[in-house]
Formats: structure tokens, C-alpha cells, sequence
């Protein structure tokens, strides 16, 4: 039984670590691929927007994958409803682990298999959400004392 929940576990654990690179791929890509703002025109909204729009693509990539190892619940046979099958995999998948679902003994061990899966998955979003708003942070920086400079103003502790 162990073997086979590894079988068939490790193979949709390898497409959603797949997909997730994908996304996180496109993700930054699109974040670095954006117009810098004009010097003196920012905006909240304006500011954020490629963060936004980053962290709605890596939560569709993440909504794709508890979908992916939903569908193979209800191919495995666990489930009759695909709506039972994503809640349980949501569940697995953000390592909540409510147990009000649990999957037959012989496919049991893909629910910790799935729950260790998400957690990295939803670590690899983070890091990339995180290298994006370095990143914001250090265009900022970089605007304030580019602009600073131009106008002899000084913000630090120098002269």
C-alpha cells in the first residue's frame, strides 16, 4: 500500500512542483517586465498593481493544483463528488486538516503526501511574492535617493 500511494502520489507531487515553477517563473518575469514609474508619478494602486497581479496568478496556480490532486481522488475512486474531492484536497493542501474527510486506507497516505506538497508549494509562492517586493522596496529606494541627489537634499545621517 505505502509504495503505491508513493506511485501515484510522487508523479502529481512532480506536476504541481512543475506548474508552480511555471507560475512563479511567469510571475516574476511579468513583475520585471514592468514600466518603471515616471519619477514624482505614484500611485497606492499604481505601485502595487504588478504585486497584485502576481499573487492572483500564483493563487490561480495554487487553486489549479488542489484541483489537480482533486481530480485524482475522484479517479482513485475516493470521492463521487468533485466538490468533496477539491475541499478535501484544499484541506490537505493548505495542511489545515480538518479529518471530517478521510480518504479509504488504502489511498490514505496521499493526504499527508499532498499536505507536504502544499507547503512547499505555498513556500515557493511566498519566496517569489517575497523577491518581488524586495524588489519593489529597492526601486523605491533606489527613486528616492536618485531624486534626492538631483536636488541636493540629503535624507541621511551625512552632511
Amino acid at each position: 500500500m505505502i509504495v503505491m500511494n508513493f506511485l501515484v502520489g510522487l508523479p502529481v507531487m512532480l506536476l504541481c512542483l512543475a506548474l508552480q515553477v511555471a507560475v512563479s517563473f511567469w510571475s516574476v518575469r511579468y513583475y520585471v517586465h514592468q514600466p518603471a514609474a515616471p519619477t514624482g508619478r505614484h500611485g497606492f494602486l499604481r505601485d502595487i498593481r504588478p504585486l497584485l497581479v502576481a499573487m492572483l496568478f500564483m493563487m490561480t496556480g495554487t487553486l489549479v493544483q488542489i484541483a489537480v490532486w482533486g481530480t485524482l481522488f475522484v479517479a482513485l475512486g475516493e470521492f463521487t463528488e468533485f466538490y468533496e474531492a477539491i475541499y478535501h484536497s484544499a484541506v490537505n493542501f493548505a495542511s489545515l486538516g480538518y479529518g471530517d474527510i478521510v480518504m479509504t486506507k488504502p489511498w490514505k497516505l496521499l493526504g499527508p503526501l499532498e499536505a507536504v506538497n502544499g507547503v512547499l508549494m505555498l513556500g515557493m509562492s511566498a519566496a517569489a511574492l517575497m523577491v518581488i517586493l524586495q524588489h519593489m522596496i529597492k526601486a523605491q529606494r533606489d527613486q528616492l535617493v536618485q531624486r534626492d541627489h538631483g536636488t541636493g537634499n540629503r535624507n541621511d545621517s551625512g552632511t
